[in-house]
């Protein structure tokens, strides 16, 4: 939302009868890493045992009011841009059940441990009128709150979009997530054209992501040139994947 994070408490929750403390200092290690490297105070947390591992930060920061940007503020005209690449549910759950290979793994371990911060700056110097980022409703569920909201059109995708893995196909039907299912169930009524595209690219689209990249409507003016200082940044995924347009409102069409 163009904010700029300052300080981060842990949550955590640890079943602490059956998984070594260990596995917890690992855990805490990569998230201080990430907090270093956002340059973030740690001024604590919070820890529970429970039968499950989860972590997380709760992270409080500051931004300009009138530099806010939120999931409403699309204008017709305007270019989508996305950040990373899509797709990381599916080679995540390929990968528990072993049927993802190594170079998938490491692509998609690379994407996640990116953070988002050069692009949300890039996004303030250039100037944008709406911002998402995309995780577990995948790019439709995310996608389409922005149509709606916006109040201006409907959002079309130009495809193919960036994803992983670099090939069309996915890794098979028993790799498709539980969330996957609902997000289609749930975000197909927001979406036309969508069957007219190969089966692979719609599991893509569906797919939750995990710390996945940000999308951004900004006016096309801009765009190329937020689009260029992005890959010279070393954000070497991000792409024009569609623009915003009036009619028919909230629908996206996939072309």
């Amino acid at each position: 939302m163009g904010a700029r994070p300052l300080t981060a408490m842990n949550i955590v929750c640890f079943p602490t009868e059956t998984m070594d403390i260990s596995v917890l200092q690992a855990v805490l290690q990569g998230g201080a890493s990430k907090i270093v490297e956002a340059k973030v105070v740690l001024i604590g947390g919070h820890s529970v045992d429970d039968t499950e591992l989860k972590y997380g930060l709760s992270v409080t920061g500051t931004v300009h009011p009138k530099k806010l940007l939120t999931n409403s503020g699309a204008k017709a005209g305007d270019k989508i841009i996305l950040t990373k690449a899509l797709g990381t549910g599916i080679v995540s759950t390929a990968l528990k059940q072993g049927l993802a290979d190594s170079k998938a793994v490491a692509e998609i371990t690379k994407s996640m441990l990116t953070l988002n911060d050069k692009a949300a700056g890039l996004m303030q110097e250039v100037g944008v009128h709406a911002c998402t980022d995309i995780t577990g409703f995948g790019l439709i569920g995310h996608i389409a709150p922005v149509a709606q909201n916006s109040g201006v059109g409907i959002i079309m995708i130009q495809l193919p979009c960036p994803f992983f893995p670099k090939r069309k196909n996915s890794p098979g039907k028993a790799s498709v997530q539980a969330d996957y299912k609902r997000n289609r169930n749930f975000y197909s009524k927001s979406t036309a054209g969508i069957s007219n595209i190969p089966k692979y690219m719609q599991d893509i689209l569906f797919d939750p992501q995990t710390s996945g990249g940000l999308l951004i409507s900004v006016a096309p003016g801009k765009a190329e040139r937020l689009l260029k200082m992005m890959q010279a940044a070393g954000i070497s995924n991000a792409a024009i994947i569609g623009e915003v347009v009036k009619e028919p409102t909230g629908i996206i069409t996939i072309t």
